[in-house]
């Protein structure tokens, strides 16, 4: 079957606008759902990070409150013990996108911190997207899309629909006034035209070879759509 290629934040905080560290890392929905339907069609999974560094999951997405109770809390974290590959992450430097079939980036906050101004995870969405491969992005994943910018200055992802957690989702999730800046408006004015769907709700955007989800609901949406991709 085919490789995908997991790029996940190594960031364990977020910087808010007051300079604070924010503890954040991964959403473990956003990981644990497209990681286990990949497996269950039989794809390898390749995990790869700024620097190689072991991604940090947000503790926060672990709790009962995120997960449909404890009993899905728990269910969470025994599949990320399940992921094996997150702890011998390649460097982002050192992949090669031939070897792989597609690309996918969990959200989490980390993404605002770190692969929002990566230039090498930039280059490598550059290169997804001119490949054709199927490349999924979901929640603050599409953080990453900032940084993915041509010789010219312009945005690769500039004209293409995209789904992406909102403005008004960062509000109701209590963070929006303490951040430095919003998703959905930084990708807008990327060139991006983010179309947003209701908040928390299941919502993906398919444009060409790109594939986003809005939110943590929308990881299960966002993999089979890659998966369909792939055959």
């Amino acid at each position: 079957m085919s490789k995908i290629l997991f790029v996940m934040t190594g960031a364990e905080h977020w910087t808010l606008a007051d300079g604070t560290a924010h503890p954040t890392g991964f959403w473990a929905e956003e990981a644990v759902v497209p990681y286990r339907a990949a497996k269950a069609a039989g794809h390898e999974v390749v995990v790869a990070t700024p620097g190689g560094v072991v991604p940090p999951v947000d503790r926060a997405s672990l709790a009962p409150e995120f997960n449909g109770g404890q009993e899905g809390a728990e269910q969470v974290a025994r599949a990320l013990e399940e992921m094996t590959e997150l702890r011998t992450p390649m460097k982002l430097e050192e992949v090669d996108l031939d070897e792989f079939a597609a690309v996918f980036y969990p959200g989490g906050h980390g993404p605002m911190e770190d692969l929002a101004v990566d230039a090498e995870s930039g280059r490598l969405l550059v290169a997804a997207l001119d490949s054709g491969k199927p490349l999924a992005v979901v929640c603050h994943g599409p953080a990453a899309l900032l940084a993915a910018v041509r010789p010219d200055g312009t945005n690769a992802f500039a004209g293409y629909r995209a789904a992406a957690f909102t403005n008004e989702e960062e509000t109701q999730g209590g963070l929006a006034g303490q951040a430095k800046w919003l998703l959905q408006d930084r990708l807008t004015e990327a060139g991006l035209d983010v179309r947003a769907g209701e908040p928390w709700a299941p919502h993906i955007v398919v444009d060409r070879n790109l594939i986003t989800g809005q939110n943590p609901a929308s990881s299960a949406a966002v993999a089979e759509e890659l998966l369909k991709r792939l055959g």
